[in-house]
């Protein structure tokens, strides 16, 4: 980590690919500088170490934390935004996928949208969902019933950003396939028109 304060030696710390709409951004974009000197640095966490500090300081860079994937990714209209699974009623999720965490389905240089390798985490939420008047010709509470969890990004937008229609046929979901390929870097099955994109760069 050391290395990443002389700009010469980012590239050959890079650990894997960036993730897709990520290819131009600069190290520094995400691996922010830590305050202080590295001096002052090593003095706090011997602050630290003897317990006159409550927590460690970062050397050179700071951890990439939540706070700085939503300084280009925050929008108002998120349908799963990450404060809300800190709420109480999502303990056992945090337990299980902690999506109260980007890098949880976001970690960055793997070269993919999505990191996560299972698409069934929706059931981690979702087990007792109720639709009134549900629209689909296979309900929800029966699909729900026969642990049909790859079924669900056939039809929703996990964040909710892309322009689309939800579909009300179960027949004309996108099939486990195309959202594999999507989470990968492939084209996106849902729509190329999304209601907001990222910041190109952080403030």
């Amino acid at each position: 980590m050391l290395v990443l304060t002389i700009s010469v030696g980012q590239q050959f710390l890079i650990p894997g690919p960036r993730n897709p709409g990520h290819e131009d951004l600069e190290c520094d974009y995400c691996h922010q500088r830590s305050p202080g000197t590295f001096r002052q640095q090593i003095q706090a966490n011997i602050r630290y170490l003897i317990g006159l500090r409550p927590e460690v300081a970062d050397f050179g860079r700071q951890d990439v934390t939540n706070k700085v994937c939503l300084a280009c990714h925050e929008r108002a209209n998120d349908r799963h935004p990450v404060y809300r699974f800190f709420e109480p009623r999502f303990k056992k999720a945090r337990q299980e996928i902690q999506p109260q965490l980007c890098i949880s389905c976001h970690l960055e240089h793997t070269g993919k949208r999505v990191s996560k390798k299972e698409i069934t985490f929706c059931k981690s939420c979702h087990k007792k969902t109720e639709i009134n008047k549900d629209p689909l010709t296979i309900p929800h509470r029966q699909l729900i019933q026969d642990e049909q969890w790859t079924s669900c990004l056939g039809c929703h937008d996990f964040h909710g950003n892309h322009r689309m229609k939800t579909e009300n046929l179960l027949k004309k979901r996108f099939t486990v396939e195309r959202i594999r390929s999507y989470f990968q870097g492939g084209p996106s099955p849902y729509s190329d028109k999304k209601h907001h994109r990222a910041k190109k760069k952080p403030e």
